[in-house]
């Protein structure tokens, strides 16, 4: 049950993930902007971040959907979750007046404040799922289970069979 449970939790986090990079990649001047709007960053770096995040969401969730490197795609996606969360949280305590840019989008937003509230409360709960699949990262219907499955002898090598130690009779 817990590794179906997973599974499931895999393809919610994998889907919100790629949903919002593909939502965000066509229009790197408004992720830019999104990221420019929470005031969190030097602006040397908000291009940067502006552009690299949507590809980044892709490929996180990518990973998670397939179950290719659960664990570390997990890993990835409980920090940016908890920096997301830290990013609305701020806007949030600063009075500020913004899009979260969660699924493209960004800048002034009238309505944020009655917003915030329920987007930290979607981050917290899909970054509780992306802390179950780094601490249970076997789940079915995963790449991981295939690559990584255990080994196991065919029936006529399990028996034990002493070693010859003596090689030139």
């Amino acid at each position: 049950m817990k590794e179906w449970f997973g599974t499931l939790a895999r393809l919610v986090v994998g889907g919100v993930w790629i949903a919002a990079g593909w939502l965000k990649v066509s229009d790197g001047a408004a992720s830019v902007r999104a990221v420019r709007a929470y005031d969190l960053l030097p602006e040397s770096v908000v291009p940067t971040v502006g552009h690299a995040l949507p590809a980044v969401e892709i490929v996180v969730g990518l990973a998670l959907v397939a179950g290719a490197l659960t664990r570390l795609a997990a890993v990835v996606s409980a920090l940016l979750f908890v920096a997301f969360v830290i990013g609305i949280a701020s806007a949030w305590a600063r009075g500020l007046q913004i899009d979260c840019g969660c699924f493209g989008g960004g800048g002034f937003d009238a309505k944020a404040t009655d917003k915030y509230p329920w987007e930290i409360a979607r981050d917290v709960g899909l970054l509780l799922l992306s802390l179950w699949l780094v601490w249970r990262p076997r789940t079915k219907l995963s790449l991981d289970s295939f690559i990584f499955r255990p080994l196991t002898l065919a029936p006529e090598s399990a028996e034990h069979v002493e070693p010859e130690t003596n090689l030139h009779r």
